[in-house]
């Protein structure tokens, strides 16, 4: 999520009054470490306002309740130190912050980049940003090595995936089938932005797993920003809890995480690059914080419903051409729930068809790069 990279900014824009301490580093796990950074941030603050940067905290044992003491003490004391603790583990971090640290933090959850950020941090135009997060996803640190697509594949498998599966993952709680975990996050990013039952994810597996094991850790997978399992719109919630989920992978570089998937590329796989376009708006709301559903009555379907600061939406996504009779599920969604503008998110230049049809249209170009419409 670039957590170090945004710390090293701040640590560069505060200069000298700033201190960043990495807790998964080796000299972390020496005596006497913890309480030396203290007494460090403590003489920097002496004489003006100070910032201390620890990044990776979960790695330090006993974290929330070391920190809780530590902010009760600087605020006993009227030091002028601002603290800011990152962390991978967003469920191991949540349950410190909820038991011990309660009433005395902030929290600020940090998300895939968008195309907006990548542009800014890299300075490339919003088109070419646009492209570069369906195509290659939004971990910054990928930038510099999509000219070598294999270098490329290889630092999201080895660098990125693995570790979050393999390690931050198994941070959150104990995981009785890291195996059946793996099997399940593997379908997840091998069927973006496709709807499929739990009973149908429990017959791909090699490893026997009951539906209630695979819905759980599908939502380990979405608590970890790795693969969200999208929810039926429905008034109902009982209708909802039974409707099969819409698997979102909520980075594009998690897509190619399965071997030999490859980048579609438009022209020759029209078919999988409309998957890959539509789960990059899924994901995109997502990332948003925006609360991201689906809608199905059959034969009638809305790829995207969405609830949240952004308003109340719902949008088809197309890609290539398309007729008025395709958006017949937009229009009967909106018929039935008042409250929902719709919106049709298609290639640049086609967003006519839906336009004369009375319907909301952009290009998802710009929805990815800037979300709906004022």
């Amino acid at each position: 999520m670039g957590k170090t990279t945004l710390l090293l900014e701040l640590a560069k824009e505060w200069g000298s009054h700033a201190i960043y301490i990495a807790a998964d580093s080796p000299e972390a796990s020496m005596p006497g470490w913890w309480e030396a950074q203290w007494d460090r941030a403590e003489r920097n603050a002496a004489t003006h306002t100070a910032l201390l940067l620890l990044d990776e905290i979960h790695y330090v044992h006993n974290w929330s309740r070391l920190l809780k003491s530590k902010f009760d003490f600087i605020r006993r004391k009227h030091i002028r130190l601002h603290v800011v603790a990152s962390g991978s583990s967003a469920l191991h971090l949540a349950r410190g912050m909820k038991e011990t640290m309660a009433g005395r933090f902030e929290h600020l959850r940090l998300l895939h980049w968008p195309a907006s950020e990548l542009a800014d941090a890299f300075h490339l135009p919003p088109e070419k940003a646009v492209q570069h997060v369906i195509r290659y996803g939004g971990y910054p640190g990928t930038v510099p090595l999509v000219r070598d697509p294999r270098r490329w594949q290889a630092y999201v498998h080895d660098s990125i995936v693995e570790p979050a599966i393999s390690r931050d993952v198994l941070l959150m709680e104990a995981i009785r089938k890291p195996a059946l975990l793996r099997q399940v996050f593997s379908i997840g990013a091998g069927h973006p932005s496709e709807i499929i039952s739990l009973q149908k994810i429990v017959g791909q597996l090699s490893d026997a797993g009951a539906m209630e094991t695979v819905a759980h850790y599908l939502h380990i997978l979405e608590e970890a920003c790795l693969v969200a399992a999208v929810p039926k719109y429905s008034s109902k919630l009982l209708r909802q809890r039974a409707a099969p989920p819409k698997l979102v992978p909520l980075n594009q570089a998690i897509l190619t995480a399965v071997p030999n998937a490859g980048i579609p590329a438009p022209d020759r796989a029209p078919e999988r690059w409309g998957r890959w376009v539509e789960n990059a708006c899924l994901a995109h709301a997502w990332n948003a914080g925006q609360t991201v559903y689906y809608w199905r009555a059959e034969p009638l379907e809305v790829d995207l419903v969405l609830i949240g600061d952004w308003g109340q939406w719902a949008m088809e996504i197309k890609t290539g051409a398309y007729a008025v009779s395709d958006l017949a599920g937009l229009f009967e969604f909106c018929r039935i729930h008042k409250g929902f503008r719709p919106l049709v998110l298609c290639d640049r230049g086609r967003e006519a068809i839906a336009r004369n049809a009375g319907l909301n249209s952009m290009a998802w170009a710009d929805f990815l790069w800037s979300g709906p419409p004022e």
